[in-house]
């Protein structure tokens, strides 16, 4: 059942618009000689930005990614998900940053805006890092007051990914669960739940991943992230790695299995960022993918949403 919520933020229509790929410039080809039947796409968004996108007439500053970003638009539904937004920093929230955001978002009508509940920046210098928080009342505080300014600017309502880990603060007043709920609840957002980063940081710390599914405000789980890691020799021990370069594994596609027993049938999608495998293996697992969800591929059923509903909107020039 698609999950409503109401927000003083323009919130997206629904979650349940089944199954998606990470859009690749690797795969653009394929995907527009083939138009593969995938649910949707998730563009990350700094690749699609530039300042001249926001003048008038003035859509060549993407460049020839956007023109594929539009190309493909034109048959899917895209999300957006950002890498730099920096939501958890200490500097200044980059206003310029923001405009060419709403600029892209106002130009492709994106399913929704997303990005990381880290920090990736001090001062002038950008770590190009997605850096865990302090799980604190003060950090809190902080992150409710700048994701209402982001809110704010797009327009929208923003989605809030949990970042993997290996560290953690000495300051921690709660674990990461409590934090993300309560983050979301007081900032009025929504998370989008990265399957693969609760099993990599389970790993590392030591927790059980189903008590972090539980503690999630079900109303606002309004995406999941699928994905693959390593485990490396450190110090006479392993560490799990968030790779983001490896096929989904067995603990990740179990995770998803029980996601959709506590959250029911949230838009779910695959990033593959690195070790590109052939786009017939990528269709392999997008695959298992719609398996696991009941929607197999070449199923005629639409699962209770539709091609037009999807795709409603467009291109605006």
């Amino acid at each position: 059942m698609p999950v409503t919520h109401t927000s003083r933020h323009s919130t997206p229509a629904t979650n349940d618009i089944g199954q998606g790929l990470g859009l690749r410039p690797e795969y653009y080809h394929e995907i527009l000689t083939t138009l593969p039947d995938i649910d949707w796409f998730e563009a990350i968004s700094e690749n699609y930005m530039g300042p001249g996108l926001s003048d008038a007439g003035g859509l060549s500053a993407g460049g020839k990614p956007l023109h594929f970003l539009e190309r493909i638009r034109e048959h899917y539904p895209i999300a957006l998900h950002g890498v730099s937004l920096s939501i958890g920093g200490s500097n200044a929230l980059d206003t310029r940053y923001l405009r060419e955001l709403r600029a892209l978002c106002d130009h492709i009508e994106p399913l929704w805006v997303s990005d990381h509940l880290c920090w990736t920046r001090t001062g002038a210098h950008q770590f190009h890092d997605l850096l865990p928080l302090p799980y604190t009342e003060a950090t809190i505080t902080h992150l409710a007051e700048r994701i209402d300014q982001v809110q704010n600017a797009l327009g929208r309502q923003l989605l809030l990914e949990n970042v993997s880990s290996y560290l953690t603060w000495q300051p921690d007043e709660m674990s990461e669960w409590e934090f993300l709920a309560e983050v979301s609840q007081r900032a009025d957002c929504l998370i989008l739940l990265d399957l693969n980063n609760i099993i990599v940081s389970s790993s590392n710390h030591g927790f059980d991943p189903l008590t972090y599914l539980d503690a999630m405000p079900s109303e606002r789980v309004w995406q999941h992230h699928l994905a693959g890691h390593t485990q490396q020799s450190v110090s006479g021990g392993e560490l799990c790695i968030d790779t983001h370069d490896q096929p989904v594994p067995d603990a990740v596609w179990q995770l998803y299995d029980a996601a959709r027993e506590r959250f029911g049938e949230v838009a779910t999608m695959i990033e593959r960022d690195d070790n590109f495998p052939p786009w017939a293996e990528l269709m392999d697992e997008y695959a298992e993918l719609r398996r696991r969800s009941g929607r197999p591929l070449g199923d005629t059923t639409n699962n209770g949403f539709s091609t037009d509903s999807r795709m409603a909107g467009g291109l605006h020039t």
